[in-house]
């Protein structure tokens, strides 16, 4: 399973970068990796998620947006333990 966070975003968003900033360490705390998608590049995403953003995503489940919801996160990640490196 590929353990990643996807983070859709504008550029010019300071709540995309403030979730972002927080996002990062817990993301790697827990083992997963962050993908930050602007959705200002894409005219489809931009119509789906406008003024949604920030808004993470894991797969096709939405963990939260505007704000970072670390117990969301937490709870998500806790789903899929990291396997021991044997």
């Amino acid at each position: 399973m590929e353990r990643e966070l996807t983070v859709m975003s504008r550029e010019w968003c300071h709540l995309c970068h403030d979730l972002i900033d927080r996002l990062l360490p817990l993301a790697a705390e827990l083992g997963w990796d962050v993908r930050v998608v602007d959705v200002d590049a894409d005219p489809a995403l931009e119509a789906k998620w406008d003024e949604l953003v920030p808004v993470v995503l894991a797969g096709d489940t939405e963990l939260c947006h505007y704000r970072l919801d670390e117990g969301a996160i937490r709870a998500y990640c806790g789903r899929f333990p990291l396997e021991s490196a044997a």
